[in-house]
């Protein structure tokens, strides 16, 4: 099977050859993977490129397009910078034993004041730079390729990185007028950017917002069924309009158990990271397994930069064992790999998957 066939099969409920592996990089490890395989440097691209020889080198079976505030991650290399959605962000280094890396926290809201809602202007959707690079994408690896649109951060974290969490959290429980403002921004920014992204031929949307924590939601699931879902509901309704084949994601960290059954209620086909640490991935593949595929399962928590390439090894054959069989199931770390991971526990993750996940698998 090409990689696109392998993941349409398993997220369609059936069996391919193999599971489909996929994994992303912070910048940093992705360069010392590079390195280690010999592939040149790369540049950072906000709005993504058309060289994705690490996917190839890997065998990955995805190819990921990104638009919308997620990109504003690493829009620079500067230390301080502000990005087009009028966030300023600045960059902390943390050390690892592989070397120094650096993660990006937000130091300013645009809309921290109530007075800048009412005359913010968000970055427009339609701007062809966003898209131009994805026809290069789509020619080159398309018909092999799994390509999916990405658009995480889609309405609540997208809002709060604007507005600031805990003045949106506040927002949201006693002005709902100005929740609603806020959060309306990065939606419709992000369904229209998930609507061109489909009508350009992606064969799978990624939503979400991180809504959950290690033990729990961030906020009430009714919090979430008033002003998310509704939003996030419009989105699947017209993305499946538009191509009734297209796959949509859901991705949110922690602990979302509260909230799932409406994720299939409004057309979520996939559900990411699904961390075994807030949890449990039999549990939901047994109660889940005929509506929602997973994609992720492999803890970057512990597992991957802490374990030994054996504890990473036994725990990909057992989520391959007990998640895998009749489909519905990408293997992949839960997170960005990061810097702290040594590079035999990530090959140790990749040989594994594609060793234990041919089908049939062996329970």
């Amino acid at each position: 099977m090409t990689a696109k066939e392998r993941v349409i099969t398993a997220l369609s409920h059936e069996e391919p050859d193999r599971v489909p592996v996929t994994a992303s990089f912070t910048p940093e490890f992705a360069k010392r993977l590079r390195e280690y395989l010999g592939l040149p440097p790369e540049s950072i691209n906000p709005h993504g490129g058309i060289v994705h020889d690490l996917e190839e080198a890997l065998g990955l079976d995805i190819i990921q397009y990104s638009v919308g505030i997620a990109n504003s991650y690493y829009a620079s290399l500067e230390d301080t910078y502000i990005c087009e959605w009028g966030i300023t962000w600045r960059q902390v280094e943390y050390e690892t034993p592989f070397g120094k890396g650096k993660y990006t926290e937000i130091a300013q809201h645009p809309l921290a004041l109530d007075e800048s809602i009412s005359t913010y202007v968000p970055p427009d959707p339609h701007q062809e730079e966003l898209y131009a690079p994805l026809r290069g994408v789509l020619d080159q690896y398309g018909k092999e390729y799994f390509i999916l649109g990405v658009t995480v951060c889609t309405i609540f974290e997208g809002a709060w990185y604007l507005r600031g969490l805990t003045q949106l959290l506040v927002d949201m429980v006693t002005d709902e007028e100005k929740a609603n403002a806020v959060l309306d921004i990065p939606f419709r920014f992000h369904f229209e950017a998930a609507k061109r992204l489909v009508a350009m031929g992606v064969d799978g949307i990624w939503l979400g917002d991180d809504v959950g924590t290690q033990r729990g939601m961030l906020i009430s699931p009714d919090l979430w069924r008033k002003y998310l879902k509704p939003r996030m509901a419009i989105i699947c309704s017209e993305l499946k309009r538009l191509n009734p084949n297209i796959f949509i994601a859901y991705h949110s960290d922690g602990n979302i158990e509260p909230i799932i059954d409406d994720l299939v209620e409004i057309g979520i086909d996939v559900l990411n990271p699904v961390q075994p640490k807030a949890m449990n991935p039999v549990a939901l593949k047994k109660r889940y397994g005929s509506k929602l595929s997973f994609w992720g399962t492999i803890d970057e928590q512990e597992t991957l930069p802490f374990g030994t390439p054996e504890t990473v090894r036994r725990e990909v054959q057992e989520r391959i064992q007990s998640l895998a069989p009749g489909g519905g199931f990408i293997i992949a770390p839960t997170h960005h790999v990061q810097l702290d991971t040594p590079l035999e526990n990530f090959f140790a993750f990749l040989e594994a998957a594609k060793t234990y996940g041919r089908y049939p698998i062996y329970v």
